[in-house]
């Protein structure tokens, strides 16, 4: 959710319309420093201000232990039924609600340890003993927690630690006169083979494993470049009044070369709308997994056993040191704010903890200078004024708005303030909106005692809660005004400079043989060097995401001199021109990329068009396109057809896949082939053979069959499903890639050892372009291709 809840837009709408005319058109008008100077006062406590304070309450960002027993509870029931992974993340979501250092919240992390136990997990298990441990976990029920941690040891072979411990559980078993005899006798029991196995292991010590060769991974070559940070030599940042700041190819470039890599400058974990609640007098916690549950809130590191924020239940953290660096940075400020960055949207946030990791003295100086007229520079025609450039020359590197004194464009908050904020393109109603937004962040900073934290002008006691200022005022301060005009200008920004973090994250209950992933928005970014690249509808480079960083590289053949294009979003392959051009009006240009100038220059169909067309119901013969009827390109049939009656028995075929994938879920395979093949059939007689939803259909029905182990039906229709993908996204997309993946998966698992050697070929060489040598899924397939050439040679050549 980027923008504020509709509820809060509503009320800046009306807020805006019950404004006087000629503040209006003032506030339309004014520079981002006059618009929070006329505005400040305009979020009236009574109405607007309470508005957003009923709205907040909806967010449940605070600890409950009301909340943090339900969880526990249900992560208890889940446990007693053997789903310990879904029963650790409940676990952890107890832990999170907890209040720090009770008792209660040891139980979590004791309860955690177990699941982690049982998932085989021994090093986190261990690191959540020790939390549960210094936690103040009951005395009396530490002999068995103490034992699972020797048992973790013992399973890490770490003899000596393990023996240590049993003395301490021996010695408190002694001690304890408050177990029941059964207790006592069944700890003893375990106490005593965890000896013998410990004995048995010293005795005869396991002989040490050769280090099973690492699978050599590819260096990439790699030449900083001494201009742009992050980037490679083989980039230049070049200007000009047409396309503003970009970048272009200063050598000719492979497919698969690294052209850049970026840690954000700042992100956000993108929050879900379960944590938004309809009516604040519901009680029932949602038991959903988000995002929130499943990365680092700083790094994005994927969690198993999450550090829970000490002030508040939404942040959680790889490790205590994440939550450390993430509380001295800027959370120790957000801590307390979260139901209002909940409501307000991560646009908000964002912007925020630009501010907040930039300091108060970066964003100072930059926000005066941006009020020095021939500097505060808006526009590529303004930009190249200044520069005194023709339109089409090179601009020198050190007159480039970002770059420093020396000509060097750096990610740092130099180059992030000097992001286009387009605000004279920007509605008003909108600017409006965002500008009441950040007032309200400011007011709560101001009224929640936290302004001398956000100016750097004091180091708060860690973990401590913020002490209400004795007399508040309406106005804020000079220094948030200054803070305030610069995430005025970062929400701005987002619109055309938001990027957004992507992860290939398992779909399903991810404990079939056949690991199917798709893309999911983990969270929003500012990467400033990523920024300079303009749009195309067929860019030219892939980015993928690890963590926090992100890699740039050429997804084709790049010749020296031509531009290094990403795509927003609207991608030839994906949507047609009409709806391409629609969607980038966001970004307040007109693509004149050749993808769109050949779609519109020429009667030329699309890719979609073509593949994603309707047939005659009646002899299936292609549908001629027309606006709202369709006629049969077949002159003996010539049937019109409205396409609002063909779109419908589209909407309806999609609800019976989704229904046939529920019962997947439910573990009814047999039931969900029926259904699948049921809809394959319908389908057939209204949709081209070529069109998308016949390959997902192709897709989910190999990944039941797949869950079947009937390895053979499964990659005949994923193969279908692979010539399909093939004609909209080509031959070397990304989407192949995985496509390929996935029946690599089930051709090692149905032994099929030459067809599976080919595909992991064939994938590795897609894959490592767009994702690197590095990436989980090559490894995952050099993993394959080692095990089926391990294989002995008769059974090799059987197959």
């Amino acid at each position: 959710m980027a923008l504020p809840v509709e509820e809060w837009r509503l009320c800046a709408a009306r807020c805006w319309a019950a404004l006087e005319p000629a503040l209006r058109e003032r506030l339309a008008t004014a520079s981002l420093h006059d618009m929070l100077r006329l505005g400040c006062g305009l979020l009236r406590p009574e109405a607007e201000a309470a508005a957003l304070r009923r709205l907040c309450r909806r967010a449940r960002a605070g600890k409950e232990p009301a909340a943090a027993r339900f969880y526990r509870e249900e992560g208890n029931r889940l446990f007693g039924r053997r789903h310990y992974g879904a029963a650790a993340r409940l676990y952890s979501q107890a832990a999170s609600h907890e209040l720090p250092g009770s008792p209660e919240v040891s139980v979590c992390f004791a309860n955690r340890s177990a699941a982690l136990f049982h998932l085989g997990r021994f090093e986190v298990c261990l690191e959540d003993i020790a939390r549960a441990e210094s936690h103040g976990y009951p005395d009396r029920l530490l002999p068995k927690v103490l034992l699972r941690k020797a048992e973790c040891l013992l399973c890490l072979g770490r003899l000596q630690d393990a023996a240590d411990t049993l003395s301490v559980v021996e010695n408190k078993i002694a001690m304890d006169g408050i177990m029941t005899s059964l207790t006592h006798q069944t700890l003893l029991k375990k106490l005593s083979q965890l000896k013998i196995k410990i004995h048995e292991k010293e005795s005869c010590p396991e002989p040490a494993r050769e280090a099973c060769g690492d699978i050599q991974r590819k260096l990439e070559i790699w030449e900083e470049n001494d201009s742009i940070s992050g980037a490679s030599s083989s980039l230049s940042l070049n200007f000009d009044r047409e396309r503003g700041r970009h970048l272009v190819a200063s050598q000719d470039i492979l497919p698969g070369q690294s052209l850049l890599k970026e840690e954000a400058f700042v992100s956000v974990l993108c929050p879900e709308e379960s944590l938004l609640l309809q009516d604040s007098s519901e009680t029932a916690w949602d038991t959903r997994v988000t995002n929130a549950d499943l990365y680092c809130h700083r790094c994005l590191r994927q969690l198993l056993a999450s550090v829970p924020c000490r002030g508040c239940s939404y942040a959680k953290y790889c490790s205590q040191n994440c939550a450390d660096v993430a509380w001295e940075q800027y959370h120790r400020t957000e801590c307390s704010l979260g139901a209002l960055l909940l409501t307000l949207g991560v646009f908000c946030h964002v912007a925020l903890r630009t501010v907040l990791l930039a300091g108060f003295a970066e964003v100072s100086r930059l926000v005066e200078w941006s009020h020095d007229g021939d500097k505060d520079l808006h526009n590529a025609e303004a930009i190249c004024k200044h520069l005194g450039e023709a339109p089409d020359t090179r601009a020198g590197t050190r007159g480039i708005p970002g770059c420093n004194n020396d000509g060097q464009y750096q990610s740092s908050y130099q180059a992030v303030f000097n992001l286009l904020p387009h605000a004279e393109k920007h509605s008003p109603e909108h600017k409006f909106l965002c500008m009441l937004s950040v007032v309200a962040i400011c007011k709560q900073l101001q009224e929640a005692g936290l302004e001398a934290a956000v100016l750097n002008q004091e180091s708060s006691e860690k973990w401590s809660k913020p002490k209400a200022c004795e007399k508040t005022s309406g106005e804020l301060s000079p220094e948030l005004k200054t803070m305030a005009e610069a995430m005025l200008r970062h929400v701005l920004q987002l619109q055309c400079n938001a990027q957004a973090i992507t992860v290939m994250q398992e779909s399903g209950s991810g404990d079939g043989a056949v690991v199917n992933k798709k893309p999911v928005r983990l969270a929003t970014a500012f990467f400033p060097v990523l920024s300079l690249l303009n749009h195309s509808c067929c860019p030219n480079i892939s980015v993928s995401f690890s963590g926090t960083a992100a890699t740039v590289r050429a997804s084709q053949p790049i010749a020296s001199g031509q531009e290094i294009f990403h795509c927003y979003g609207p991608h030839r392959c994906r949507m047609r021109v009409a709806e391409r051009q629609r969607l980038l009006s966001q970004y307040f240009f007109e693509c004149r990329c050749q993808a769109c100038l050949d779609e519109l220059e020429s009667d030329v169909k699309s890719v979609v068009s073509m593949r994603n067309s309707f047939c005659c119901p009646s002899c299936q013969a292609p549908m001629q396109v027309g606006e709202d009827m369709l006629c049969c390109s077949n002159e003996a049939c010539a049937i019109p057809v409205s396409r609002e009656s063909l779109s419908h028995r589209l909407r309806d075929l999609q609800q019976q896949i989704k229904k046939a994938l529920e019962l997947l879920r439910d573990r009814k395979a047999d039931q969900a082939i029926k259904m699948l093949l049921k809809c394959q059939m319908d389908a057939g007689n209204f949709l081209s053979p070529e069109h998308l939803l016949m390959g997902e259909m192709e897709d989910h029905l190999a990944q039941v069959y797949a869950t079947l182990g009937k390895w053979q039906e499964a990659a005949r229709h994923l193969e279908r499903s692979i010539e399909i993908v093939e004609m909209h996204h080509g031959p070397s997309s990304i989407e192949i890639g995985h496509e390929l993946f996935k029946l690599a998966q089930i051709l090692f698992n149905g032994f099929a050892v030459s067809e599976a050697l080919s595909t992991i070929q064939r994938a590795e060489e897609i894959l490592s372009v767009h994702c690197g040598p590095q990436s989980t899924q090559i490894q995952e397939l050099q993993e394959m291709k080692t095990c089926l050439l391990e294989l002995p040679r008769s059974i090799l050549q059987r197959t």
